[in-house]
């Protein structure tokens, strides 16, 4: 009797501490969105106010539902997930205003998602199970962009598909076989974590032979995304496959030897692919082609000179000026408005959600849980690391978004996904709040 209402009064004590976190968070984006509105049109305008609005609604839906139906659930996943999409809605809505209304469906979408996986399943063994049929229809899909692949811009890689009779929707295979990867990772280790040790005894030869199954497959992934030139997907997948392989194995040598090899296939794209010498040509030195073929990297580097401490102030600066802002380079946009203070609240941001991920692998009662966690959690560090780092000209562009902020639908409700699974896992362990 002692312990339930231990356990009871620990659940509300989640739920008060989810719900003020929460509250910190409506109060910075909807601050924003009015500042925004009085700095754009010199007024409070309805146009600024709607989709914060809608925001807000949906984040207070998701609380009082996780409440109800997933009382035992980590209180900051929530809220760090809020923070980064209504920001992220603030910044579409300056900087890209006639895809605003579109990401906030997807947002709405996104939601939904986060709360059916974190409520509904019973289990995790469908995914478990079905692992060569996940991960093979996710590789069908991708395939299938080499054909009916699309770029809605029109110009660049032909990455999306398009939604069949829905009118200009399109869908980014490669995102969706980010998670299909991981889950098929998760599953394969788990199930031959007793293999793998009896193959250690053997040496090399016998962790090779262990790891053959996972080694094609992985490979058909990297040689489908070269083929069609996201670079940068390949990038997210080879750190994936290496940590995760490096979690099952405890063996240095596979890091050693993959970033090796990481490091010779860079050097090789480089010569085989214009797109890659154009992207390590401006990191190197981006100066000699400024007006051309450099312009957005030096434009980015700009707007993070003009942001200074404390940034320009929203809506004040100019990120505009860099192409494809909204997607590839809100990073930018954040360190011109929102300066150094708001570019490391980003960091903040990612590296919380990255340390609350990293604790639901060390406390995941089941190993497919426990690789499922950590894979999804180094997928979302991974990613932002490399466009943080881009627009910095830290490490060559590869073309990532900023999860759950740049604008994107495949990209919102995967990340959703990813989210909801990480809630999920996050009932079925100890000491949640803490």
């Amino acid at each position: 009797m002692h312990h339930f209402a231990l356990e009871e009064e620990a659940q509300e004590q989640n739920g008060r501490r989810q719900a003020t976190l929460l509250l910190i968070a409506a109060a910075f984006v909807l601050v924003n969105a009015v500042a925004l509105s009085l700095a754009v049109d010199g007024a409070l305008r309805w146009q600024h106010l709607w989709a914060p609005g809608v925001w807000l609604l949906l984040m207070g839906a998701a609380h009082l539902t996780l409440h109800r139906f997933k009382p035992r659930r980590d209180p900051f996943i929530l809220p760090l997930v809020a923070l980064l999409t209504g920001w992220g809605l603030v910044l579409i809505d300056r900087l890209a205003v006639n895809f605003l209304a579109r990401q906030v469906v997807w947002l709405v979408l996104g939601t939904a998602v986060l709360l059916a996986i974190t409520i509904l399943p019973h289990n995790l063994r469908l995914l478990r199970r079905y692992r060569y049929t996940w991960l093979t229809g996710g590789l069908l899909l991708l395939a299938a962009t080499l054909v009916f692949g699309v770029n809605p811009s029109g110009y660049g890689a032909a990455l999306w598909l398009p939604i069949p009779f829905v009118g200009q929707v399109y869908f980014q295979p490669s995102e969706l076989l980010k998670l299909l990867l991981i889950v098929f990772l998760a599953s394969y280790f788990d199930e031959r974590e007793a293999a793998l040790a009896a193959s250690r005894e053997k040496g090399w030869a016998g962790i090779l032979s262990y790891l053959a199954p996972l080694l094609l497959m992985w490979g058909f992934c990297i040689v489908l995304l070269v083929w069609q030139r996201d670079l940068g997907a390949a990038t997210l997948f080879f750190i994936v496959f290496l940590s995760l392989l490096y979690m099952a194995t405890g063996d240095g040598r596979f890091v050693l030897v993959g970033g090796g090899l990481l490091l010779l296939a860079g050097i090789f794209a480089y010569f085989a692919f214009d797109l890659v010498a154009l992207r390590v040509d401006a990191w190197w030195n981006p100066w000699p082609d400024a007006d051309d073929r450099a312009f957005q990297i030096v434009q980015s580097l700009y707007a993070l000179a003009a942001g200074g401490i404390l940034g320009q102030g929203v809506g004040q600066g100019f990120p505009t000026y860099i192409p494809v802002v909204h997607s590839d380079f809100v990073f930018a946009a954040i360190a011109e408005e929102w300066g150094l203070v708001g570019s490391l609240g980003i960091v903040v941001v990612f590296t919380l959600l990255a340390h609350r991920g990293m604790r639901l692998a060390l406390l995941a009662k089941r190993p497919f849980q426990r690789y499922l966690a950590a894979g999804i959690t180094i997928l979302i560090s991974a990613q932002a690391f490399l466009i943080m780092g881009g627009v910095t000209k830290l490490l060559p562009l590869t073309g990532v978004t900023l999860p759950l902020i740049s604008y994107g639908g495949s990209s919102m409700l995967i990340s959703s996904a990813m989210m909801g699974l990480l809630l999920y896992i996050s009932g079925t362990v100890d000491e949640i709040g803490h």
